[in-house]
């Protein structure tokens, strides 16, 4: 590691030692209650205010990767709300790195909160049309041709690749208490694969999709899995794609509803684009008889609650 580049790995390795270990806690709940099942609720929402859950698990081995290779400018892609450009943005301003989004569709008149505050933390802002930003999909290598020309360190969109795979598997290795599923929701797939990565014997994963048309995110997984250990044929694991409610942070009453009614009801929040179409998903499930009685279950709160700020919930 280059010597200009030790501060900055300290300043790493203090920030991580901040986050709290997110505690796992038991959900009653009268919906389910019939049904016999046994429900936990992994907090990673609890980490950090602010880079909580999946987005530093995924962050984190990407952003060692590049301090150790020497690079002092991150770049990614995401929309204008994303927790993962979000994330980045407030990591890369706590670390003196300089870092670069590539925002889906055209400036808005008016910035969303997110995007003010990805600016407040010194992250420049390049908005490109939804065609060009598909075309950044293809780059998934930390050198590829965002990298170049943007003269730095690039990480794909959400972080999927092999080092956000590790970061998940440590969050899976945290799970204690004995279950038969693990339930998740799914935007590029990189969380359910490393949840795969490190599942324990006989245990399953479900990924539940947030976004519609997502059937290629079942192939997607399985080339994450190539960076790994693992392959699909090891690990118990599938996707629900009925839970969308229409697309990427489309929303519907039913969904706001139940939001809020479980706030009330648990004192955990939720947010309508993840986590709350996963948690509203796993309940119809299991009112349905999916998972037979005493079935041991652990809910992956990913964080997120950022986005929650462009909703009435």
């Amino acid at each position: 590691m280059p010597n200009r580049f030790i501060s900055v790995q300290n300043r790493l390795e203090i920030l991580n030692t901040t986050l709290i270990k997110s505690a796992i806690e038991q959900v009653h709940h009268p919906l389910i209650a019939p049904c016999h099942v046994q429900l936990w609720i992994k907090r990673e929402d609890q980490l950090h205010p602010i880079i909580s859950g999946n987005k530093w698990r995924k962050l984190k081995y990407n952003i060692q990767h590049a301090i150790e290779l020497g690079h002092d400018h991150l770049i990614s892609m995401g929309g204008p709300w994303s927790n993962h450009l979000h994330a980045l943005a407030f990591t890369g301003n706590e670390l003196g790195l300089k870092t670069t989004g590539i925002i889906r569709g055209e400036q808005p008149v008016t910035e969303s909160v997110t995007l003010r505050e990805m600016r407040d933390w010194g992250m420049q802002l390049e908005f490109v049309s939804r065609a060009v930003y598909r075309t950044f999909r293809n780059y998934r290598d930390y050198n590829s041709y965002p990298a170049d020309h943007y003269q730095g360190y690039w990480i794909p969109e959400g972080g999927a690749n092999g080092y956000a795979i590790k970061g998940i598997a440590e969050m899976v290795h945290e799970i204690t208490l004995p279950f038969d599923t693990i339930v998740l929701a799914c935007g590029t797939g990189t969380t359910l694969a490393g949840v795969i990565s490190a599942l324990p014997p006989a245990s399953a994963a479900l990924g539940i999709a947030a976004l519609k048309g997502e059937e290629f995110l079942t192939d997607d997984v399985n080339q994450l899995l190539l960076q790994t250990d693992q392959t699909s044929t090891i690990a118990d694991w599938t996707i629900n794609y009925d839970y969308h409610f229409g697309g990427f942070a489309r929303t519907d009453p039913r969904l706001l509803d139940f939001i809020g009614n479980f706030e009330h009801s648990t004192g955990i929040p939720l947010e309508p684009v993840y986590t709350g179409k996963m948690m509203l998903g796993l309940f119809d499930l299991i009112m349905r008889g999916y998972f037979p009685p005493g079935h041991r279950i652990i809910a992956v709160h990913s964080g997120g609650l950022q986005g929650k700020r462009g909703f009435s919930c």
